[in-house]
C-alpha cells in the first residue's frame, strides 16, 4: 500500500508527510552545525526518535533536514510502501524465469513491459532547483549548512550530495553518493573510492587528457535520494530504478553550465568540473565504522554555477559508530536486492546484514542444505557477487534459523562449529575505509559454516535433536496463560 502522499514531489513534500504522521520535529533555537547538530542528531538516533529539521542553523542560509531515513518506518514511508519487503517482493515478481501461460500470463507479461516502460526518466525545460542561480564569483558554498561531525574532522562536509557524471566514451550516466569536503567557497574534494562507477569515469577523463563535468544535487525526493545510495550494477541507470519505486517518472533537467542532468525538484545543485591530473589532501572525516578515514588525495571539483529552490532546504546525514541514520539505508538495500542476490545464488533462503557489521563486514545467510559443503559453496559464491565481494565474515545457518534474531544465530554459530573444520579463510577486496586490513583495499576473509552437519561431511557422531515442547502443550498453555496469573 502506497503512503499517503506517495510519490512525493521533492525534500519539502516528504518532510511534510513525516509531520503528519508525528515523524519530524522541528528545532527552533539556533544550533551550530559544527558539532552541535550531530551530538544532538546522534541521541536522537539512540533513541528511535523522529527525524529533525534545524530551522536556524548558526551558519549558512537555510534549514538543515536529518535522520528522515533513521528507522524502518521512515524508510518504508520514503518508499511509499508499509514494509520494506514489499519492494523486494515487486522485484521478485518481475525477475521470475517461468514462461506467461495462457491469456492471463500474457496480459500479466505485457503489464509487466509498460510497467518498466513508464519509468525512465523525463526531461523538462524548466526546474524549480534553478529558480535562484548563482554563477563564477557569486558562488559560495559558504550558504550551505553543511556540517562537522566529529571533532577531529577535516572541516566542513557536505554528506548528502548525489553526484552525477557521466563516462567521457560512452556518455552512459552514472549517480553516486559521496561525501563532500569543503576546501573553499567554491571547491569541494571528491571522495571517490576505488570500487565506484564515478572514479572509473574520471580515470578515463584523465587519460585523454578532459576534464570531467560534474553535477551535485542536494535535497532530492527521498527515492532518489535512496537510489543513490543503492549497489546497483553499472548497466542499471539509477534514474531507472528510482522510477520503478516511485512508480512514475523522475523529472530531469539540463544543467545551465555542464552537459549533464539533475532532478528537477532537486533542493540545491552544485554544478563544475574536475581538471585531471589535480588532486588535493581529503580528510580526516569520522565515517560509518566509527573510526576517522585517514587524509588522502582525491580529485577537486571547481564549481561554476549554483542554483536552488526559493526558500530551500539542505539535507544531510551524520556517519558514527552504528547505530546511526544509515541503518535505514542499509535495510532497505538488503530487503529490497534480496531477490536479485537469491536469483544470483539459489541456494539462498534469507540473509541479514547487521548494522553493527556497517553492513559489508558480516552477512548472515540461511540456506537449504542438501549436500556436503553446500555451505562453503555458499560462502564462495557470495563473495563473487558484486558488491557482496567486500563482505569479511560470512554465517551459514540452516534454513529453520531465523537470520533476523541474533540470539538464535548467535546459539547456532557458538555451538554447531568445530572451528578446526567449519571454518573457511581466504582472500579478498575488502571496503576502501576498512581500516583492520593489513593492505589497503584487499585482506582476509573467514566464513563460518554453523548448519547441520551431514555424515558425507565427516561427521559420524549422528547430529542430536535440537529440544522442542510438543504442539498441543504449547497450544494448551497458549489458551490458559491469563489463568495462571503471572
Amino acid at each position: 500500500m502506497a503512503a499517503r502522499g506517495f510519490p512525493y514531489t521533492d525534500l519539502k513534500d516528504f518532510i511534510a508527510a513525516l509531520e503528519r504522521a508525528g515523524e519530524l520535529r522541528r528545532v527552533t533555537v539556533p544550533v551550530d552545525p559544527t558539532l552541535e547538530i550531530s551530538e544532538v542528531v546522534t541521541r536522537t538516533v539512540r533513541a528511535g526518535g523522529p527525524a529533525l529539521l534545524f530551522e536556524r542553523p548558526t551558519r549558512g542560509e537555510m534549514p538543515v533536514a536529518i535522520n528522515l531515513f533513521g528507522t524502518e518506518k521512515r524508510m518504508a514511508m520514503a518508499l511509499g510502501v508499509d514494509s520494506l519487503d514489499e519492494v523486494g517482493a515487486r522485484i521478485g515478481a518481475m525477475i521470475k524465469p517461468e514462461l506467461p501461460v495462457g491469456w492471463s500470463g500474457i496480459r500479466e507479461g505485457l503489464g509487466k513491459v509498460m510497467q518498466l516502460k513508464s519509468v525512465p526518466p523525463r526531461k523538462v525545460k524548466t526546474a524549480p532547483c534553478q529558480e535562484v542561480v548563482y554563477r563564477g564569483e557569486d558562488v559560495d558554498l559558504n550558504r550551505l549548512p553543511g556540517l562537522q561531525v566529529w571533532p577531529d574532522d577535516g572541516g566542513i562536509f557536505h554528506n548528502y550530495g548525489l553526484t552525477h557524471t557521466k563516462h567521457p566514451e560512452t556518455g552512459k550516466r552514472n549517480l553516486g553518493l559521496y561525501r563532500l569536503q569543503q576546501h573553499g567557497r567554491n571547491t569541494l574534494g571528491m571522495h571517490w573510492q576505488i570500487h565506484k562507477d564515478s572514479t572509473a569515469h574520471h580515470a578515463v577523463a584523465e587519460r585523454l587528457g578532459q576534464r570531467l563535468p560534474v553535477a551535485v544535487a542536494i535535497g532530492c525526493d527521498p527515492v532518489v535520494s535512496y537510489a543513490a545510495s543503492a549497489p546497483l550494477p553499472s548497466d542499471i541507470d539509477e534514474y531507472l530504478f528510482a522510477g520503478f519505486l516511485r512508480g512514475e517518472r523522475v523529472e530531469m533537467v539540463d544543467c545551465l553550465t555542464v552537459p549533464l542532468q539533475v532532478p528537477a525538484h532537486a533542493q540545491i545543485v552544485l554544478e563544475g568540473y574536475l581538471e585531471p591530473g589535480e588532486r588535493l589532501p581529503e580528510g580526516p572525516f569520522g565515517d560509518h565504522t566509527g573510526f576517522y578515514t585517514p587524509v588522502e588525495p582525491f580529485p577537486v571539483l571547481h564549481i561554476e554555477a549554483m542554483t536552488m529552490q526559493r526558500k530551500p532546504v539542505y539535507h544531510s546525514i551524520v556517519t558514527s559508530k552504528p547505530p546511526q541514520e544509515d541503518h535505514g539505508l542499509g535495510k532497505a538495500t538488503e530487503r529490497i536486492f534480496q531477490p536479485l542476490l537469491k536469483l544470483m545464488i539459489p541456494d539462498i533462503v534469507d540473509y541479514d546484514l547487521p548494522a553493527a557489521g556497517v553492513f559489508h563486514n558480516c552477512a548472515i545467510v540461511s540456506i537449504r542444505k542438501r549436500y556436503p559443503k553446500h555451505a562453503q559453496k555458499v560462502m564462495n559464491a557470495i563473495w563473487g557477487a558484486h558488491l557482496m565481494s567486500l563482505t569479511k565474515l560470512i554465517v551459514i545457518v540452516d534454513e529453520d534459523c531465523d537470520v533476523h534474531d541474533y540470539n538464535e544465530v548467535a546459539f547456532r554459530a557458538f555451538g554447531n562449529v568445530d572451528y578446526a573444520r567449519d571454518l573457511l579463510l581466504t582472500e579478498g577486496p575488502v571496503d576502501h575505509l576498512d581500516h583492520s586490513s593489513y593492505q589497503q583495499f584487499w585482506g582476509g576473509k573467514a566464513g563460518v559454516d554453523a548448519t547441520r552437519k551431514l555424515p558425507t561431511e565427516g561427521y559420524t557422531r549422528g547430529w542430536p535433536e535440537e529440544m522442542t515442547m510438543a504442539p498441543e502443550v504449547a497450544a494448551l498453555v497458549d489458551k490458559r496463560w491469563k489463568e495462571y496469573g503471572i
